[in-house]
């Protein structure tokens, strides 16, 4: 996954081979699930409730009980669904807290972990924007992403 890999991207721009993908910093934003979700808010983007931080176990059941079960709890730093659990109660929740924070740290070597509302059965849809360093953009249409397993895609 070189072309998700921030420092890949840093070690081509340091040896001044033009990298094709976005910046070591871009990849480093979008990459953590907590700070994208930071930089999200900031430009204004609807959000479902949860944490804008990394949280413990005592944190994520407060966060739980004001915006309502089930809720997900996500890797920071992680992907393909790694980390990533739905619980349903304050029980669900502290145990899948524990075992996601372990599965987070030993894939991603990243133990942080936040929580949201679970939107059951939500729409998920991408637009691929391709720019250049001129200005060129072009999109590449919609990608219905809904149906996934395991929080991975399948189409």
């Amino acid at each position: 996954f070189l072309a998700e890999n921030a420092a890949f991207s840093k070690a081509c721009h340091d040896s001044n081979i033009q990298f094709i993908g976005p910046t070591a910093q871009t990849q480093k934003q979008a990459g953590d699930k907590i700070e994208s979700r930071k930089l999200a808010a900031n430009v204004g983007v609807p959000l479902s409730p949860g944490s804008d931080r990394a949280v413990n176990a005592g944190e994520a059941v407060e966060i739980a009980q004001d915006v309502g079960y089930p809720v997900i709890i996500k890797a920071s730093g992680g992907g393909g669904g790694r980390g990533m659990r739905i619980a349903y109660n304050d029980a669900e929740l502290m145990n899948f807290i524990k075992l996601s924070r372990g599965e987070a740290s030993a894939a991603f070597n990243n133990p942080d972990l936040s929580i949201e509302k679970y939107i059951i059965e939500p729409r998920h849809i991408e637009i691929q924007i391709l720019g250049d360093l001129h200005g060129n953009y072009i999109h590449l249409g919609e990608r219905e992403c809904s149906i996934q397993k395991r929080f991975q895609k399948l189409i």
